[in-house]
């Protein structure tokens, strides 16, 4: 066993854990850094799909980036760390034990299912997509010469697994909810999502749920819905979430949230001194209505990395990590769907006093332009302020990056009124015209239906 110290320990590999050693090391540059990860080579999380279908084909192809030159200047070790004691500051490997002065865990999330389901992964046909490449490669490999495949879950992994699969050959079947991405689209948009699925050959099975595994041979050779309705399939994938991997963090004591994560602050230290949590292991809130929350993104991690790099000797930024804005993007099709904050739908349902304001127009000016689509915007604002708490995206690949500036905009607590007067740099083909810039006329309507409705 060998024995060692360090002055900062990370314990996990994904996105968190990097971009907090790299931070850490920027910041503290005398201090020594070491990662303990059970992967030489870590997978991008949000790539996994791709990996599935004709847009990377290989898990080689989604090999993690490392950060460059800065990470040589980090003590990267594969192991897996079983047991840690905050008293003596000890962190137990199966071929390390470690000494550390600040302890941060960045563990991620294992996949999540459902008790009603649990039982099916017994059979050597359902899968579940978890972000470690050996397991990649055996839902890949088992597949392979499979045709029929029958997803479970239509959030963002389910809906790009399904696209990618089918991209391949795959008869593919969704099974999910009322709607695809409900937790990040209105009714209206999702259903965009849904009709291009089913342009590209996909069958949707929505608002229905599997009721019944059928079951033959230790195979799930069919799925039973709640109207009776059976779905033959040849493999079967649950892409129904994720659920922070906290085991370790449970077992050495710390605290935790409702969802299942490690109780942080604001600035991502929990319960115990010197200890940190960051990333999908660590517990988190909305920012716009507080309450715990699910979301789990690279892009929430690395903004929770950066806050607690530059806290771990002492505050130096009295900016902590408010919670996440639950920003999304991904592609349907030819078509670009994203997100940032709350939902219509969720304004609704946490009794938020709102006013809606959208618009679309084309993304090129004039609209004419040989590679010219049609982008629509929808923002969401508080009534009394018009401070943007939300907005959604349908257009082309642009779109990634303009619900960036939403998500900025509702960080900011901005509002319609400083969208209205918003420059921006327009060029005919690169961007929609400036007499009908879509962010800026949503922004614009919002205060008009703000207006009319004081009005009434």
């Amino acid at each position: 066993m060998n024995t060692q110290t360090t002055d900062i320990l990370v314990i996990g590999g994904g996105p968190a854990a990097m971009v907090l050693a790299t931070t850490a090391l920027e910041n503290y540059p005398d201090k020594k850094i070491t990662i303990v990860k059970i992967e030489k080579i870590g997978q991008v999380p949000c790539g996994i799909p791709y990996v599935f279908g004709t847009t990377l084909g290989s898990s080689d192809k989604n090999a993690m980036a490392c950060g460059g030159v800065i990470v040589e200047m980090i003590d990267i070790k594969v192991d897996k760390i079983v047991k840690v004691d905050f008293k003596t500051k000890t962190a137990f490997g199966l071929e390390n034990t470690i000494v550390y002065d600040k302890l941060v865990f960045a563990t991620g999330s294992i996949p999540f299912v459902h008790e009603s389901l649990s039982h099916t992964l017994d059979h050597e046909n359902v899968f579940t997509i978890s972000k470690y490449k050996d397991d990649i490669d055996k839902v890949k490999n088992y597949i392979e010469d499979k045709k029929r495949i029958i997803i479970i879950g239509t959030g963002f992994i389910g809906v790009e697994m399904a696209i990618e699969l089918k991209s391949i050959g795959k008869d593919v079947t969704i099974i999910g909810g009322k709607n695809i991405l409900v937790n990040s689209f209105d009714t209206d948009l999702a259903i965009q999502g849904e009709d291009i699925m089913r342009d590209l050959g996909i069958n949707l099975s929505l608002g229905q749920h599997a009721s019944n595994v059928i079951e033959n041979d230790n195979l799930a050779t069919a799925i039973e819905l709640c109207d009776g309705t059976i779905i033959e399939g040849d493999a079967i994938i649950l892409c129904t979430g994720y659920k922070p991997n906290t085991v370790l963090a449970e077992e050495s004591g710390l605290k935790d949230t409702m969802y299942g994560g490690i109780w942080v602050d604001e600035y991502m230290k929990t319960t115990q001194k010197d200890v940190f949590a960051i990333g999908d292991c660590s517990g988190r809130r909305d920012s716009i209505t507080r309450n715990p929350s699910k979301v789990m993104l690279a892009s929430t991690s690395a903004a929770e990395a950066r806050v607690a790099a530059n806290s771990l000797y002492g505050l130096k930024y009295l900016k902590g990590f408010s919670g996440t804005i639950a920003i999304f993007s991904t592609m349907i099709g030819n078509r670009a769907f994203a997100s940032a904050g709350v939902t219509e739908a969720q304004a609704k349902k946490e009794n938020i006093d709102y006013v809606v304001g959208s618009f679309e127009s084309m993304n090129r000016h004039p609209g004419t332009m040989p590679d010219a689509s049609k982008q629509f915007i929808k923002l969401i604002a508080l009534r009394s302020s018009g401070q943007i708490i939300g907005g959604q995206i349908v257009g082309d690949k642009e779109a990634g990056e303009i619900i960036n500036i939403i998500g900025l905009t509702i960080e900011s607590q901005l509002t319609a009124h400083h969208l209205i007067s918003l420059q921006v740099a327009t060029q005919p083909v690169l961007t929609p015209a400036p007499t009908t810039y879509p962010l800026i006329k949503a922004a614009q309507n919002i205060l008009l239906n703000k207006s009319a409705c004081h009005t009434k």
